[in-house]
Parts: C-alpha cells; structure tokens; sequence
C-alpha cells in the first residue's frame, strides 16, 4: 500500500507526550490504524470522420476526473462533489484535488504522450476529507485519498501538487509492470513517484532544473514545525529537523544506507539516493528536466525490461541504457546520467 507519510514519521509523532501536541499524536495513532482498502486496477473516445467519409474512433488527451466526498468517514468512494464538466465546488480540498489531477494529467501527456496513468484514458478518482483528521494521502489501486491532517503538525494534503502527482504516479508503475514495494526495488518505486512528483511540478511552474526546489510535499506542514517538506530530492536529509518529527533520515549516498525491517526494508528513506542520483543528472544537464533526464527516467520505466526486483545496480545500468539509446553512448546525457549515479555511490550492475 502506498502512502505519502511513512509509517515511521506517523509512529514518532504517535508518540509525543508534549501537552500542546496531543491532538497530533491522537490524530496519528488514528491515522495508522485506518483502514486503507487496496482496489488493483475508460477510454475517452471521439467520432470523427476520415477522408473516406468513414467514422473513426481516435483517443482523446483530456481528463476524466471526478472528485468525492468522504464526509470525514473512513468509506470508499464516498458522495460524488465534482466532475470534469463541472463548475468549481467551492471547497478547497475538492478543487485543488480536481486540479492536481489534471496538472499531473498535463504533465504525462505534454512530456511523454502518455493518456492518463493506464496509458489509456482511464478515469482519474479521487477521494477528499477521508477520516476525521487523516495523516496521509494514498493511492489504493484505483483512485486518490487525501486526509485533511490534524492541523498541528498537518495541513490538508491536496495543497501540494508534488504529493498529489507521487500518489498517482504509483498508478503508472503499477501499470508499466510494478516493482516490488520492499528494499531497493520498494526505494526505487517511491524515488519514482518523487521524480515524477517533482517533474509535475517544474512542467506546471514552467521551471529549469537549476530554478526548482527539488523539495517534495512542500505546503503540508502547519508552521509549527520546522521543515521544508517532508523530502529534498537535491539534499536528502535536510528537508526537516523538528523536536516532535525528529530529523530527516534519507540518505544522500549509499555510504548512508539504512537496514531496516521497518518501513517495508526502508523504501520512504533510502530512495533519498536514487532520488539524488536523478536531481544531480537532471541539474547538470540543465534545461527542463523533464525532457531529458525525466525521458531517460520514464523509458526505464516504460521498456518492459524491467525486473519487478530491480536493485539500485540493476537500475542504473537500465538508465544508462536508455540514455544511450535516446541519445547516445557517449552523449552529454549519458554522462551526467553515470555521473549522478557515481556521485551518490551506486555502481551499475554489468
């Protein structure tokens, strides 16, 4: 199951005794013990007219969203708020909800020609005001669930378009093929859905590599805690540093590596360094990232060759691949694709 707060942050802040943070705590402990339902995964279709006077059916790159309501219950999918046609509802949550959905929409399209997160037009879901001050957003197989947070150390989470566009993006694994959510084949799942999280982003903003924040779930923390975001994709490590969250425990290379049973082998906190290894090439290539190292990123992803058990190693040499076969063996793009993965530690498998 994936979810944007690692279940580790949740249990520290579970834990607090502090008088003043009692509602966070109990908010937290409710937040991991809720249920969250997996559901394992419609095409838009236009009429048109050839030459040969012949209707012919063509895919359509447009959204199909719709937005629900869960009325602080946790219970799926909850009263239908928004559709794709539909006038703006006036509630924060549901509209930025609709509209993180398209951005990200937006993105895959305009950056990959990709219609939606099946690849085919399928519809996009999503569920606001699950639980009565829900910790966590997730993606459950076939739609968003965003929770509001407790409003001590969380804020509402369909604020950050970078969560909004992570969640979703474990849609697209999921679709391309998965890779299994433990140890460095689960790390390697959630640096993807950071990447494309962040890429999201920029492509909204219109932003160079060298002009974003690389910050990851910025905007979900209230201002009582001391952080940035909950991930710094350029600087693993430093997104916070807070007397009830604790510290940023990422990585920025392998020389960091966490051994962990928890947290499903570490997957929340050691893709801090695949995540460095795909901010440092895309940053030295310049430009807008999704155009070179985000393509680089997504043909990894998208060619079929991947193993579901794919380690960092085996990761990096699959990159180096398809950098060389986009671009070039000896192309800038290839070498400032070894030079990110060099840099954080991680030497590609042969």
């Amino acid at each position: 199951m994936h979810a944007f707060v690692p279940p580790y942050l949740l249990a520290r802040i579970a834990a607090v005794r502090e008088p003043e943070f009692q509602h966070a705590a109990a908010a937290a402990r409710a937040t991991l013990a809720a249920p969250r339902p997996y559901h394992p995964g419609r095409s838009n279709l236009e009429l048109s007219i050839d030459e040969s006077g012949a209707l012919v059916a063509e895919a359509v790159p447009a959204p199909d969203r719709t937005i629900f309501d869960a009325k602080n219950r946790e219970t799926l999918p909850g009263v239908r708020v928004r559709g794709e046609d539909d006038p703006a509802s006036g509630d924060a949550s549901v509209d930025e909800a609709f509209d993180g959905l398209g951005a990200t929409f937006d993105f895959y399209w305009d950056a990959y020609q990709r219609n939606g997160i099946d690849g085919a037009g399928g519809a996009l879901l999503a569920t606001v005001h699950y639980g009565k001050d829900y910790d966590n957003a997730f993606w459950n197989g076939e739609r968003m669930v965003f929770g509001d947070g407790d409003d001590e150390v969380f804020t509402g989470f369909t604020k950050s378009l970078t969560v909004i566009a992570h969640e979703l993006t474990h849609g697209v694994t999921e679709h391309e093929g998965g890779l299994v959510y433990q140890g460095q084949s689960g790390a390697l799942n959630e640096s993807l859905s950071d990447v494309f999280g962040c890429l999201t982003e920029q492509h909204q903003r219109g932003q160079t590599a060298d002009e974003a924040s690389w910050l990851v779930g910025a905007g979900i923390f209230t201002d009582a805690v001391q952080g940035r975001a909950l991930r710094s994709m350029i600087e693993p490590g430093t997104a916070y540093d807070d007397d009830v969250l604790g510290r940023d425990p990422q990585p920025a290379d392998m020389s960091g590596y966490v051994v962990t049973a928890g947290d499903n082998g570490g997957v929340h906190i050691n893709s801090g360094i695949p995540n460095r290894a795909f901010a440092l090439a895309a940053v030295e290539l310049g430009g807008r990232a999704w155009e070179r190292a985000g393509l680089i990123w997504y043909r990894t992803l998208t060619s079929g060759k991947l193993s579901r058990t794919a380690n960092f190693a085996a990761f990096a040499a699959a990159t180096i691949s398809s950098a060389a076969a986009e671009f070039g063996a000896t192309s800038a793009e290839a070498s400032a694709v070894r030079s990110g993965w060099k840099t954080v530690g991680v030497t590609p498998a042969s």
